[in-house]
């Protein structure tokens, strides 16, 4: 899996124009489930977003995770993390898992995190959303598994 997580002050997510999921302070966190995932990488990635320690401290250090600052998190299906640029101008996206397999992934995935004790609000799989965010910091990482 690879997720592309950004700390955030507030995030939210629409699909015609309907706002289907916000959250304030946390993560907005894009995930594209690759072939061969399978829910022991979902579980890996949940557990490890729980706990990364990117949120300031009193002293302004990154040192506080998400569980610590009690965030919520912004899950967004992104299949084109599996974007391949490495021959031509067009993008190819086969090493993505099929979408029957991503959209199961990605909604174990959401679970995963909640069962951490991380609040989840979540996007549609497949659906053209408009993503808004306010990216703090700005902190942004690249994580897979």
């Amino acid at each position: 899996m690879r997720v592309l997580i950004q700390r955030v002050t507030e995030a939210s997510v629409a699909v015609n124009n309907t706002v289907i999921g916000e959250i304030g302070p946390g993560l907005m966190l894009l995930v594209c489930a690759m072939q061969g995932d399978g829910e022991a990488e979902a579980d890996k990635l949940a557990a490890k977003i729980a706990k990364l320690r990117i949120f300031r401290d009193e002293e302004g250090r990154m040192n506080r995770s998400l569980l610590d600052v009690k965030g919520s998190a912004l899950v967004v299906s992104q299949f084109t993390l599996a974007a391949d640029t490495s021959r031509g101008n067009r993008p190819g996206f086969s090493t993505a898992a099929p979408p029957d397999e991503g959209e199961r992934l990605y909604e174990y995935f959401a679970r995963a995190l909640m069962e951490q004790g991380i609040p989840v609000a979540t996007g549609r799989f497949g659906a053209d959303m408009a993503v808004s965010l306010v990216n703090d910091g700005p902190v942004t990482i690249w994580m897979e598994s």
